[in-house]
């Protein structure tokens, strides 16, 4: 698959044994992620999941939560409902221990992430325990903490309202005692949580809900950190040190401290400045195969990492959700559209009654138009729309051709 090959030197420095154009770079990554190829529909959503490493979640919600729109993004119109449930495992009171498929924890972000990683994130419990306090400050964390601890073992998973109320009564950050000893049990590996109900998060004990062998694989923090490099260059196919390290949030010293130990292999890849390693499994097979159509959420990782979107796409992109409506350029929340293997324009979506409204269409000329008119039909679809309204078009010609497009 590689242009060329060349002898990789021993040692730290060594010369790269690959060298990539920026298109085999780009169809390596695209891969990686599941968004060129068959999809893999038997492995579904947990499969999704698993072959990411992580998917993020984010409270906005506008056609569907984030973490909805990344496995539809690569398995195409999957039940919402499927979605939901491939990820959590709830337990009600009093109901036999189900060992969970994945847990919530601080990954890239606040991320739903494989059961089978509980292990490697021990590395950031330490260093939270370590810290010894969380940017919430308890009056008495020792007491709060102990009846936290105390609930859930005796009653089963609990949500903060459960257990005593989640806020003060102020603004969303004004916490509750209980809501933040319990978050900081969280942080430090002695709650978990494997279910959110309603979009709260469920806590538990994790010594009752993570299954044993894993809750017992004490690694030590340079093999934590080691297996995430390796699994975050498995996810992205080929990436920079800086890439590696922020698919997990880690140091670039601490990924300089691993890298020769995780497998992947130094790669050049034309137009980048800076230097690359790649899967070696990835780069022994040919990257071909279908490409995805589809709208992107802004929070899903081919592109939640700006700068590594530029670089692999040339697509600058930024989630304006946050920025005042005055000074949006693209939208609330705007969602870039994948076809053929590129970024060729992006939309900001909403629902009004049963219509898809696209508020704000952006295109990369004339051959996105009918990319982007099936890639919203099928959103429309998928979110039980009916129609589909285009509201603003800043070019005409283009606004007239995809409405057009949209009848067809």
């Amino acid at each position: 698959m590689v242009s060329t090959m060349t002898t990789a030197a021993r040692g730290k420095g060594r010369a790269p044994e690959a060298r990539l154009s920026s298109d085999e770079a780009r169809r390596l990554a695209l891969r990686a992620q599941g968004l060129l190829g068959a999809p893999d529909r038997r492995a579904g959503v947990r499969g999704t999941l698993r072959r990411l490493g992580a998917v993020q979640l984010d409270t906005i919600s506008v056609l569907a939560r984030s973490h909805e729109l990344v496995p539809y993004a690569r398995l195409g119109a999957v039940g919402r409902t499927a979605v939901e449930s491939a990820y959590w495992t709830p337990r009600p009171a009093g109901a036999p221990i189900t060992h969970p498929h994945s847990f919530e924890y601080w990954s890239h972000a606040a991320c739903i992430l494989p059961i089978e990683e509980w292990p490697l994130f021990a590395f950031r419990r330490r260093a939270f325990q370590a810290r010894g306090h969380r940017w919430h400050v308890m009056k008495d964390g020792e007491r709060s903490c102990a009846e936290v601890r105390d609930r859930l073992k005796a009653e089963g998973p609990l949500t903060a309202t459960e257990l005593g109320g989640a806020k003060n009564g102020g603004e969303w950050y004004d916490w509750s005692e209980t809501k933040i000893a319990v978050e900081w049990l969280l942080d430090t590996g002695e709650v978990v949580c494997t279910e959110r109900r309603g979009w709260r998060r469920v806590y538990d004990l994790a010594e009752r809900a993570v299954p044993e062998a894993l809750f017992h694989d004490d690694l030590d923090d340079a093999e934590c950190i080691r297996r995430l490099v390796a699994q975050a260059g498995a996810a992205m196919g080929v990436a920079t040190r800086a890439d590696l390290a922020d698919y997990h949030r880690l140091k670039a010293e601490q990924v300089d401290a691993v890298i020769e130990g995780t497998g992947l292999v130094p790669v050049e890849v034309a137009g980048w400045s800076r230097p690359a390693w790649a899967d070696p499994a990835a780069l022994a097979e040919p990257t071909r195969g279908r490409h995805r159509t589809t709208l992107l959420s802004p929070f899903d990782s081919l592109i939640w990492d700006r700068p590594r979107t530029e670089r692999i796409f040339g697509f600058t992109h930024r989630l304006e959700a946050y920025t005042p409506k005055a000074k949006r350029i693209h939208g609330y929340f705007a969602m870039p559209l994948l076809t053929g293997g590129r970024l060729a324009g992006r939309v900001d979506p909403g629902r009004e009654g049963g219509t898809l409204v696209a508020r704000q269409v952006s295109l990369d000329g004339g051959k996105s138009v009918e990319p982007m008119a099936r890639a919203l039909r099928e959103a429309a679809e998928w979110v039980g729309c009916d129609s589909v309204r285009i509201e603003r078009c800043d070019d005409a010609q283009l606004a007239a051709a995809l409405a057009v497009a949209l009848t067809d």
